[in-house]
Order: structure tokens, then sequence, then C-alpha cells
């Protein structure tokens, strides 16, 4: 009734035999960009998980991302652990991948609450990735929110549908075609050989929204830095110290050239400065000169990442929302999941880092550690 196939092997790595596609439940198209994050975060989920279906054998899970693999096959492990545990395929991968959701202004409240709550416990997998996937009796596609990777359809009259990355992956007569698609950022198609039906993006999302109360549960569970009753940001007092502030500036590492080339931009145009790629400036951990923190750290990043993205400028499919708090067990779904402070920024005022610390009662407690 349905057959997967795909010709090529995972991006960057060598062609070997377990890399080939596809995996146990998913092709891929692409590449995972938030990999190194999304593989941590579930090594760090491992110790909550439970499930009425494995029982005692949860560990045999574990881990549930297979060392040596690569960023497709990785998503296959977290589909494959999803949908083994009581997850539907679709709503695995609804979560797994969601579509770009915050500032969608026609989406139905039920669906915004779905996403929402889910957001609570599994950082999305981003691409650009256009995936197939299937449980056996379900196949279906999406693309990932940012839709860079081309993926096509065709429906035919006597019920075949054909789905690649390309129009004319198979021939058929277009007298027999009834319809001809593409699919577009962040959408779904799926059909369910057990019903025998061809289910649209709107139809899947309808009744995953409609699975449980999320919005109950987000409204009466999450908490939101903004809504907490805290003071604006208090002014600093008296005239600027231009030479303490220049000392300062010298001890922490602030060069002439960080100021003049990245913080001006900034603070003139709010924008970040775009530079060459190439960097020939040594490492900070061999440098003989202060450095400031962040040089200490690499970006990973794709190639093809030109120029540079961010929150402001991609606001439609990025957003530094973060989410405080204690991530449930993966495999279930319960009002306390959702039990999290919700911050629009990972940079925290003074008074914001006040409010955290004002949760205690909340059921939140806080450590303050000397860094």
């Amino acid at each position: 009734a349905l057959c997967v196939y795909h010709q090529r092997y995972s991006t960057n790595t060598f062609p070997t035999w377990p890399l080939g596609q596809p995996f146990r439940m998913l092709a891929h198209n692409g590449e995972i960009n938030t990999r190194r994050g999304n593989v941590n975060w579930m090594g760090a989920r491992e110790a909550e998980l439970e499930a009425d279906f494995w029982g005692a054998d949860i560990d045999l899970l574990k881990p549930i991302i297979q060392p040596g693999g690569s960023d497709s096959a990785e998503l296959d492990n977290a589909l494959e652990a999803l949908v083994m545990s009581g997850r539907g395929v679709t709503h695995a991968m609804t979560m797994l991948v969601p579509p770009a959701w915050r500032n969608d202004k026609w989406m139905s409240p039920e669906l915004r609450a779905f996403y929402e709550y889910h957001r609570c416990f599994n950082e999305p997998w981003d691409g650009p990735a256009a995936l197939v996937f299937t449980d056996g009796i379900t196949v279906g596609a999406c693309l990932d929110r940012n839709g860079l990777r081309p993926s096509r359809y065709k429906v035919l009259d006597d019920g075949i549908v054909s789905l690649g990355s390309e129009s004319g992956t198979i021939e058929f007569d277009d007298a027999h075609v009834l319809e001809k698609g593409r699919l577009a950022p962040g959408e779904m198609i799926a059909v369910d050989t057990g019903r025998g039906v061809l289910l649209r993006d709107e139809e899947i999302k309808k009744e995953l929204a409609h699975r449980k109360p999320y919005g109950e549960w987000v409204k009466s569970n999450l908490l939101r830095l903004e809504e907490l009753t805290v003071p604006e940001p208090v002014e600093p007092e008296g005239a600027l110290d231009v030479l303490g502030n220049t000392q300062r500036q010298i001890a922490f590492g602030y060069t002439s050239e960080e100021l003049d080339m990245i913080l001006k931009p900034m603070v003139n145009i709010g924008s970040e400065a775009v530079g060459s790629m190439g960097d020939d400036t040594p490492l900070a951990v061999l440098s003989f000169q202060p450095r400031l923190l962040y040089t200490y750290f690499k970006q990973l990043f794709a190639q093809v990442t030109n120029p540079p993205i961010d929150p402001i400028r991609e606001r439609l499919v990025m957003s530094v929302n973060v989410v405080l708090g204690w991530r449930r067990n993966l495999l279930a779904e319960t009002p306390e999941h959702a039990r999290l402070v919700q911050a629009n920024s990972p940079i925290l005022f003074e008074h914001e880092l006040n409010a955290l610390r004002d949760l205690e009662g909340k059921g939140f407690p806080s450590a303050t550690i000397n860094a």
C-alpha cells in the first residue's frame, strides 16, 4: 500500500550502509541545523522517561539518540521513540518539526495552545528539511518552518498519491492527475491507508489540537514573565563616568575595534555588522590578550547560512522565546507539563531576574550561584 524511497545518504556523513536512507521511520532531504542542542536535550530528558508501554523496561530505550548517527538518523531515533511509546506518527512529527506558529495571526487558539504546550517539553528540530515518514499504516510528508526544500505531490484518479523533491520523479499521464501541488513551509500531508483517506494539513492539525484541552492546561499552568508584577527597569543615576567606563571596557577585553565595528552599528541602526567569513584572529584560549567571554565560543553553522539571520529580521520563522523550569517526562501528556515560566528573551533585566527569584511560593525554587 505504501513505499518510501530515497536515493542518497545522510548529509555530511561517510556513505556507510547504516546511514543509507530511508531509516526506520523517515527519509529526509536536507539538514538539521539545530542538531547539537536537540541531541543534548534528548540526553538530558532520559532520566525523566516513563511510559506504561515500557514499564520496567524503559532503560532499553536509552540512549534514545544512537551514537555515531547522522542528523537524519538522530531525528529518526527521536521519532521512533515517541511513536513506539504511544504517540501517533503525525502527532510525533508535528511535535518534533513544528511550523512557525508564534506570529501566525490566522491560527486558531486551539492549535496555538497545542504548539505552546508542546514547546514546554520539546525543542523544535529545525531544517532546512523535507521529510517523509511512516509507521507502516500512515505515510506522510512535511516541510520545516523555513520551507527551503522543495516537496511536490500529485493525486491521481486511481487513488495513487506520489510525492517527491522534484516534479516528475515518477512519470504519470496528466489525464489521470486530479491535483498537483507543493507543500508550504510547516505544512503536512498524509495518507492513512487503514482508513483509505488523504489527510490535509488543516485536518491533521485540527484533530491534534482537539485531542486534549491544551488551552486550559497552558492558561492555568504557564507563567509568563512579562505578566508577573514587576517594576520597569531602573535608570542608572548620575552622569556617565567616561574614564571609569573606558577602564572597565579595557579590563573586560573590549577593544576599539569591538566598539567601532560591532557595537556602533548595533546602537545606530539596530543591525549586526556583516563581515567576511574568514577570521584569522588566534583562538581566544591560546591568546595572550584579554578576550571577551563570547570569543571563547564558536557558533556551529551550515555554510549556506549567509547573511547572518536573527530573530528580529527573521521574526516570522525565528524566536528567542525561552521556557524555564522542570522539563517533565517526554513520553507523557499532563497539565503539569506546562508548569513553567516563559520569557520573551534569554537576556533578562535586573527586575526580571528579581521576579524569577520571587517565585519560590509558586513552586519554582531557585538558587543563586556565584560565578
